[in-house]
């Protein structure tokens, strides 16, 4: 028995939409289809940063944003990694480094800006909703 399909069907939008959307290190979702809008990244596992991250979590989940929070206990390498080829439109990093500075590192994926921001809930909320709605 043969059987063809000659229409275009979601997997072939989606195969269309990731072929016109990507980069060398993976997929970066228009953020009209991104199964996420932002993904929260803490570098480390320890109590303050994953504190951090779980507040941001739920601040911009009840802005009505879809979060993904990495609360593996993996590599920093392995983690950026992993969320360059998943592709989610915005990505806020806690680590070590910046939080010296009472900072925190929003990251663009469409084209690769990182905005060091206050570390305060409502500063990062405020600039993840104005860069998620230009």
């Amino acid at each position: 028995m043969i059987m063809g399909c000659y229409g275009i069907g979601v997997s072939r939008l989606i195969a269309a939409i990731i072929e016109v959307n990507n980069d060398a290190n993976g997929i970066i979702w228009p953020r009209e289809i991104a199964p996420f809008d932002v993904e929260i990244l803490p570098l480390t596992h320890d109590e303050g940063s994953m504190g951090l991250a779980k507040t941001y979590y739920e601040e911009l989940k009840a802005s009505g944003l879809d979060v993904l929070l990495d609360d593996r206990d993996e590599s920093a390498g392995r983690k950026f990694n992993d969320a360059d080829l998943i592709g989610i439109p915005l990505r806020i990093i806690i680590g070590k480094r910046m939080l010296v500075n009472n900072q925190v590192e929003i990251k663009i994926r469409r084209n690769g800006q990182v905005l060091a921001v206050d570390k305060n809930k409502d500063k990062v909320k405020e600039e993840i909703l104005k860069l998620w709605n230009p």
